[in-house]
């Protein structure tokens, strides 16, 4: 809503924004958590006017999901030096409304009703990424297969090993996850007729 009043010059826009960006072409972009905050804010955003900005893809570097019921990578990293079991259970226990358990929308959206999952159905394109190593990449697996059966159009990008925040440590998966990032923010502009100028970018 802020970069919405912005767009709108509601007391006044950034100078900055005013001349570089594009507000027609913007991105949610979240790692981890964040991309959890990508999805459901997302989802939000289907419901509120924000024009003149228009969000045409969403970037979700191993995003956050969970369930009550283990999935296989996470008894199998059950130990994980990044996000072991233990740690994952207690901060979804501090992070969920009280009295919920991990199946709850926020954790687990792929068990959501029908409405929720018709509302997933009217997503822009998304970018999903993970990491075999991760304690989470069922999940993030999960997520590809709901939104595609929705009729989202999904790139997802799964690596073989690696961890939770890799491209944290690893200088070369931040530069793959860089490059995977601009390509996809080239073909969303693309798709929507977009033509590069020396004074403009995405947001």
């Amino acid at each position: 809503m802020w970069v919405r009043d912005q767009a709108m010059d509601v007391n006044g826009c950034d100078p900055w924004l005013k001349e570089y960006v594009d507000f027609s072409k913007c991105f949610l972009i979240g790692s981890s958590a964040g991309g959890n905050m990508v999805f459901h804010a997302a989802l939000r955003a289907l419901d509120i006017d924000t024009s003149p900005v228009k969000i045409i893809g969403l970037i979700m570097n191993q995003p956050y999901f969970s369930g009550v019921e283990r999935t296989e990578s996470e008894k199998r990293f059950v130990n994980d030096r990044i996000l072991p079991l233990p740690a994952n259970d207690l901060m979804w226990s501090l992070a969920l409304p009280k009295g919920a358990d991990r199946d709850h929308e926020f954790c687990n959206p792929m068990t959501a009703d029908g409405f929720l999952k018709e509302k997933m159905g009217r997503l822009t394109r998304c970018l999903v990424t993970g990491h075999g190593g991760d304690p989470l990449i069922d999940k993030q697996r999960e997520l590809v297969k709901v939104l595609e059966a929705r009729g989202v159009d999904v790139v997802a990008e799964f690596a073989e090993g690696g961890c939770h925040g890799i491209e944290i440590f690893d200088p070369l998966k931040a530069e793959a996850l860089l490059k995977s990032i601009k390509e996809f923010v080239d073909t969303c502009c693309r798709c929507v007729n977009y033509e590069p100028a020396a004074a403009k970018s995405t947001l």
